[in-house]
């Protein structure tokens, strides 16, 4: 718990560009967190070295070191920022220490959090878990128009600069997809739920854009996209760099299309809507391109300053 004289202590474990981006984050963003230690495996990476250079702890032997560490017994939070594979095992060692965890890797131990959708439903879970950069993105469009109307198929298309992909985020591919179709179901609302990510090499890298489709049956077209836009505002206020890049698109889908069964809805009658979105990055240790890390660590912060004042 913290007041607002007692900031809430929390710790990085991954000195890559996510934990770097976040552990900054944290610092020049947050009045109710504490950065209190930093935790990587390789000794020489930039992440380590920027963090000692700012005064934080650090510590090159991963979870373990971090644990050995003074400050550790007064940390309550714990950022995971490095892969699926690797916070199953941190989730072990950690729990047993009694601290929260906000997973910014696939591994989905915890339940899904999409700051905006369901943060409030989950201030008691001990690990959490932020889906993907395409997940931040899109269930949150998905869950506005479910709002309005159900969604009986929803799929994504995330395109993100290839330099912004570094080893992690292409080691999880196959889970980045499962995870943020699964989030589209169990937080966005849609009946069925598909992802796609695109690693696109052009130069100079291009920010990270997000093409959402929904498709539904007949509906209140105005209320749908005053639905979205209001979402729009909500995932702004924290990632300032998120937003429409046309106005939502609604058009019929005829009987004959092959998307007509996906309705549920009788022939003629259902609709397709399709919001296309960019997301830029602040830009605080990434490249502004990098808006597919950027609102990661943009929703990881958000999430944890909730926690502490929760």
């Amino acid at each position: 718990m913290s007041d607002q004289l007692t900031r809430t202590r929390v710790a990085v474990i991954g000195s890559g560009n996510i934990g770097t981006d976040l552990m900054i984050k944290v610092l020049r963003l947050s009045d109710r967190l504490e950065m209190a230690a930093m935790a990587g495996i390789d000794e020489k990476s930039d992440g380590l070295a920027r963090a000692r250079r700012l005064g934080v702890p650090t510590t090159h032997e991963g979870v373990e070191g971090l644990v050995a560490m003074e400050c550790f017994p007064n940390i309550e939070i714990v950022f995971d920022a490095t892969s699926a594979g690797a916070h199953r095992h941190h989730a072990t060692v950690l729990a047993a220490h009694g601290k929260r965890l906000i997973d910014l890797t696939p591994a989905a131990l915890g339940p899904y959090v999409v700051p905006p959708v369901n943060l409030d439903q989950h201030l008691s879970a001990p690990d959490v878990n932020m889906v993907t950069c395409g997940g931040q993105a899109t269930v949150p469009i998905v869950a506005a128009v479910s709002r309005v109307t159900p969604v009986r198929y929803a799929e994504i298309i995330a395109s993100i600069a290839s330099k912004s992909a570094g080893p992690g985020t292409r080691a999880n591919i196959d889970e980045f997809t499962e995870t943020t179709s699964r989030a589209l179901e169990e937080v966005g609302g849609a009946a069925l739920g598909k992802a796609i990510i695109v690693l696109n090499p052009a130069e100079p890298p291009l920010v990270m854009r997000d093409t959402v489709y929904c498709v539904v049956g007949d509906c209140d077209q105005e209320a749908v996209r005053a639905s979205v836009k209001a979402m729009v505002a909500e995932v702004a206020a924290y990632v300032p760099g998120y937003r429409l890049k046309q106005e939502v698109q609604i058009r019929a889908i005829e009987a004959d299309d092959p998307l007509a069964p996906l309705t549920g809805a009788p022939a003629g009658t259902g609709q397709l809507v399709s919001v296309y979105l960019e997301v830029e990055g602040a830009a605080h240790y990434l490249p502004s391109y990098a808006g597919n890390l950027d609102i990661m660590t943009s929703a990881a912060l958000r999430v944890a300053e909730r926690l502490a004042s929760s």
